[in-house]
């Protein structure tokens, strides 16, 4: 068996970065998930260089019982459908339901990064991260990314590599700097 060739990835965070955020809150119903245009514009750029996008999210929503796990596949299978329909895919989608912020897959620690990493021999070194929040830039510099991203139109002090004010600008960043790899 020929050695595994390790490739970079895109992660994405989902509440925020994938779907329209709650605010405070969940996304507890298919009904209330709306698919932000700005990430299918994100998978294409980093399809267009070469890279899978994987989606990694926190909801102890389910865990809490405020979101029905059918719900939550619901909301999945929307996302995988409508990225198809654009003609993309998720390499993977990894969620964390623990309620436990000491458990190693809930962000801001990089389990769910290092699993995908392991099963999709993914290299994280020269991986993105992309998030909506402070702890998912933590998450990507847990994990050993090479560049986090963070989504918000504030001004409060940033770890990230980039800050972008949305989405459709997080695509234009992607277009713009995301190295572009051979496929596989």
């Amino acid at each position: 068996m020929p050695p595994a060739v390790f490739r970079p990835c895109v992660f994405f965070d989902r509440d925020g970065v994938v779907n329209q955020s709650p605010g405070p809150g969940y996304v507890n119903r298919l009904e209330d998930f709306h698919i932000l245009p700005g990430f299918v514009a994100c998978v294409r750029a980093a399809a267009a260089k070469g890279l899978p996008a994987v989606v990694v999210t926190n909801q102890r929503g389910v865990e809490r019982g405020l979101t029905p796990p059918g719900q939550l596949a619901a909301m999945h299978r929307r996302l995988r459908d409508e990225l198809a329909r654009a003609g993309l895919e998720l390499l993977d989608l990894l969620v964390c339901t623990a309620n436990d912020d000491a458990h190693p897959d809930r962000k801001p620690n990089p389990g769910m990064l290092r699993t995908a990493a392991r099963r999709h021999h993914l290299d994280l070194a020269k991986s993105w991260m992309i998030g909506d929040r402070e702890s998912d830039v933590q998450t990507g510099q847990n994990a050993g990314v090479a560049v986090t991203v963070l989504v918000d139109d504030g001004s409060a002090p940033t770890a990230a590599t980039y800050r972008v004010p949305d989405m459709e600008a997080c695509a234009d960043l992607l277009r713009r700097r995301l190295p572009a790899y051979p496929a596989l």
